[in-house]
């Protein structure tokens, strides 16, 4: 029988929409944009299922509950991807690629996948404790994702020979006191209102810019026929006289 180990107390640490199943399953559901699926997932043996729809704080949330947890050692990735985010594909680059010096996930292609709370240190314990990242993604089919639960408690490794790490994040449970100087992570809403202003200043910019030439263009245009009629009266006079 493989061994395991107990999660963090109160596990999981941090709220949100999942469905807690078995704390010793080696398996961890992330439903992405999908809703619904989360039961079915637990009542195939699943540790713990729900959404996750964005590349940013909630991929913070889904961390932070995994790494807390050693027995969690398959992390299955279904349900719709969600647009403009590309959650699903956030995570698969954090795990085979880590973060960057600036919280940056390697390789993500989503809107603005940066993690702002959880370092390196806690990056490279999910990469270590996952061992496969099954890619379901866009799959709301119950049977294959059953399938693909089952299939991944048949090869539980047992859980990783380190204790549980646990990361303070807005939103945990417990009541506890925020560390002095620990920096709260940006809402989802945030965010995108950030990642829209800037769009919309660099349209700006850049109409700005159209705006100077076409000015520049049509007053150059201008100054042309009005010399170009001066010249022509002027020669015009000096042929008559």
């Amino acid at each position: 029988m493989v061994e395991k180990r107990e999660p963090a107390p109160g596990w999981p640490i941090v709220s949100g929409e999942y469905v807690v199943g078995n704390p010793e399953s080696c398996v961890g559901v992330v439903t992405l944009g999908s809703h619904g699926l989360e039961q079915a997932c637990i009542d195939a043996g699943a540790a713990i299922a729900g959404p996750c729809h964005t590349e940013n704080l909630g991929i913070e949330k889904v961390v932070a509950n995994y790494i807390s947890n050693p027995n969690i050692r398959f992390m299955i990735l279904c349900g719709s991807e969600v647009q403009g985010h590309i959650t699903g594909q956030c995570f698969k680059a954090l795990w085979e690629n880590g973060i960057g010096d600036d919280g940056g996930i390697i390789g993500a292609k989503g809107a603005i996948p940066f993690l702002e709370n959880v370092g390196k240190d806690a990056v490279e314990r999910f990469q270590r404790q996952i061992v496969e990242v099954v890619d379901l993604i866009d799959c709301e089919d119950v049977g294959k994702i059953t399938q693909a639960i089952k299939e991944c408690l048949s090869k539980d490794p047992g859980a990783i020979d380190e204790d549980p790490f646990i990361i303070q994040l807005e939103g945990g449970k417990g009541g506890e006191e925020e560390e002095e100087g620990v920096i709260k992570p940006i809402t989802p809403e945030m965010a995108i209102v950030e990642s829209r202003i800037r769009l919309i200043g660099n349209e700006m910019c850049y109409n700005g810019l159209l705006a100077k030439w076409q000015a520049g263009y049509y007053n150059g245009k201008i100054q042309g026929i009005a010399t170009g009629l001066f010249l022509m009266l002027l020669i015009m006079g000096i042929l008559m006289f």
